[in-house]
């Protein structure tokens, strides 16, 4: 059997023909193919013209162990039945989560993050099960946080959506990995029984997570995500277990459906809404859920609009978590002002408390301007600008920090030249 084996295989390495693999989602010629993973293997075909399942894929997939076949999708329904499974607390937040639904049926990334809050109770892992569910169910639809980046790879090359529930906070190593995944990049690790092998893995992918804590505290996550809060659920309004996902499960076939017209549409109007669109970080996914808004029954520019209003809330969300950024926001309110890392370190210490000096949260004058860096992005929406880079006229040409507000009038640093240390 083994021998046997061996020359299958090599036979298959080196005579075969060789295919791309998908997982769950895959694009040929424009078009997209949706895996049921079903039995029969049956996939859905979705063109500009519509949809249709088709019995022989065009197209090869993959299907790991925990992969649950989707519902077999039914013509008639409208996505706005899903209202009565989710808990936002607004219009807007309930188009951004429909918004973050059909971009994940989008072939290619990036794929923004749905981060999910609210008080114990309010749903946030029921509105998780029921994102994925609707998309690429799963054995195990929602999942701890992986301890490593490496873990983390694993859940992602065997999942089309990844999901991490009930999280307390986001380490430093899990933002930038899920920053990774959300606008694609690679993982290396050394293969298994090699000295110099490598094994890499890149990977665009759809996310979620929640938890009762604000997680996209560092800037760079929060640039991709779609931040949603739950309300509070009345006694009066809770619902059985077996009740709701027997009620879901009736509806989901044709919020599927909806959905798949979703995208269909906007195959259909991508091109045509590409020369209008406003250009936006996550500038693919804006473009893809605006193009699809007619087919969701929304007005032209509905999406962008809740979608402005979103990431405006999740950018004052980031400075406000960020004792430098909220720190160099109030000194910029005061004034222009340049100078050393360690003058402006002492400035900033003014607009903080004691016990946030303290922490561990707050800097030392070396690596100042390392975290101004990092807040620069969030402050510059806010009009302020950090010139991180400027350096002294003098024989020394120390380094220099300026911080601004152009839109101020006579702003004093914008008609200077990079000069001596200096505050004002």
């Amino acid at each position: 059997m083994e021998d046997a084996l061996r020359v299958i295989e090599a036979r298959c390495i080196h005579q075969g023909d060789e295919y791309a693999v998908n997982l769950r989602v895959a694009e040929r010629d424009g078009e997209v193919f949706l895996d049921l993973a079903d039995k029969e293997w049956r996939v859905v075909e979705i063109t500009s013209r519509g949809w249709r399942i088709v019995d022989r894929s065009p197209v090869k997939f993959v299907r790991p162990a925990a992969m649950h076949p989707l519902p077999m999708p039914e013509t008639g329904g409208s996505i706005d039945a899903l209202r009565d499974f989710v808990n936002v607390r607004a219009e807007g937040d309930f188009m951004l989560v429909i918004a973050w639904l059909v971009g994940a049926l989008r072939p290619r990334g990036p794929y923004p993050i749905l981060a999910v809050n609210g008080e114990q109770g309010s749903g946030k892992s029921c509105l998780a099960r029921i994102c994925r569910a609707q998309v690429d169910p799963n054995f195990a639809p929602i999942r701890s946080a992986p301890r490593d980046e490496q873990a983390l790879q694993v859940v992602a090359r065997n999942s089309w959506v990844v999901v991490l529930d009930n999280l307390s906070e986001v380490a430093p190593w899990l933002s930038d990995g899920l920053c990774r995944l959300s606008t694609g990049g690679g993982f290396s690790a050394r293969a298994l029984f090699t000295d110099w092998e490598e094994v890499i893995f890149h990977a665009e992918r759809p996310l979620i997570m929640n938890g009762i804590p604000d997680l996209a505290a560092r800037a760079d996550l929060a640039n991709r995500c779609i931040q949603v809060v739950l309300r509070a659920i009345p006694d009066t309004e809770r619902r059985f277990e077996d009740e709701f996902w027997a009620a879901f499960d009736a509806e989901s076939p044709f919020m599927l459906g909806a959905l798949l017209d979703a995208v269909a549409g906007a195959l259909a109007r991508k091109h045509d809404v590409a020369g209008t669109a406003r250009k936006t970080r996550m500038a693919d996914f804006a473009l893809w859920a605006s193009a699809a808004e007619r087919a969701l029954g929304w007005a032209d520019g509905a999406f962008m609009e809740a979608y402005a209003k979103n990431r405006a809330g999740a950018v004052e969300t980031a400075i406000e978590q960020d004792p430098i950024g909220q720190a160099a926001r109030d000194l910029a309110e005061e004034g222009d002002w340049e100078g050393s890392p360690t003058a402006l370190l002492a400035a900033l210490e003014k607009h903080v408390s004691e016990a946030v000096r303290k922490s561990r949260l707050w800097p030392s004058a070396n690596r100042l301007r390392s975290r101004l860096r990092r807040a620069q992005s969030p402050l510059r929406a806010f009009g302020v600008v950090l010139d991180l880079d400027r350096r002294s006229s003098d024989k020394e040409r120390t380094r220099l920090i300026g911080i601004r507000k152009p839109e101020r009038a006579g702003s004093c640093l914008d008609a200077l030249e990079p000069g001596p240390a200096r505050s004002g």
